[in-house]
């Protein structure tokens, strides 16, 4: 039976994209990657991460001052950032169904926080953990060891394919969505548990699984 849905945040929850575009576009000089446009957005959402490292042209040395140093601007940005249609009432509904609700993301802690506040759903989440961009699945795998809980009680609920990768290194089932950076067809490439378009959707399947 499943017991806790673990969430993603960026593109799952909130509706960061745009954001993040642009403060990524804004550094792009300092670091010595390619910017991209809103329109390149539909063409890099079938890359995986690596890939999208890869063809950005970013050092891997320069990467992990890069994420610091987005987290760090999307600080400031935390008043605009909105979640997606139907998110919140979806969120207050599974908690009312009895399941336990957290957050492992790479985005940082305190901006999730923030943004959570900002939304009155603070006390919505059991947990919030962050972790690397490319260790998501180290940050679940404590997790569960920490809290004694069996991987067959989890689900991760994540907009990308490194979601699904991260899901399938720690035993948990996966829900990908399609609203996020990685489109539809990339998602489904990578054969998650269950693919959903919309947010009620996931009422529907935490329902059957529990």
């Amino acid at each position: 039976m499943t017991k806790v849905i673990i969430f993603d945040f960026d593109g799952t929850l909130a509706d960061t994209i745009d954001i993040l575009l642009s403060i990524t576009n804004r550094l792009s000089a300092e670091f010595g990657f390619k910017s991209a446009t809103k329109e390149e957005l539909a063409q890099l959402s079938n890359l995986t991460s690596w890939e999208l490292l890869k063809y950005s042209g970013i050092s891997i040395f320069k990467f992990p001052l890069l994420i610091r140093k987005l987290k760090a601007e999307l600080r400031s940005e935390i008043p605009t950032i909105e979640l997606f249609p139907g998110i919140k009432e979806v969120l207050l509904e599974l908690k009312k169904l009895g399941f336990q609700l957290g957050i492992i993301t790479s985005n940082s802690r305190e901006n999730v926080l923030a943004s959570l506040e900002n939304k009155g759903l603070q006390d919505t989440f059991t947990f919030i953990y962050s972790g690397s961009t490319f260790g998501k699945h180290k940050v679940i795998n404590k997790w569960l060891k920490k809290e004694h809980i069996n991987a067959e009680e989890v689900v991760y609920v994540g907009d990308e394919i490194r979601d699904i990768d991260a899901a399938r290194k720690t035993g948990i089932k996966v829900v990908a969505v399609g609203w996020g950076f990685n489109s539809q067809e990339a998602l489904a490439a990578h054969s998650p548990d269950f693919l959903i378009t919309r947010p009620q959707e996931l009422i529907e399947v935490m329902s059957n699984l529990g």
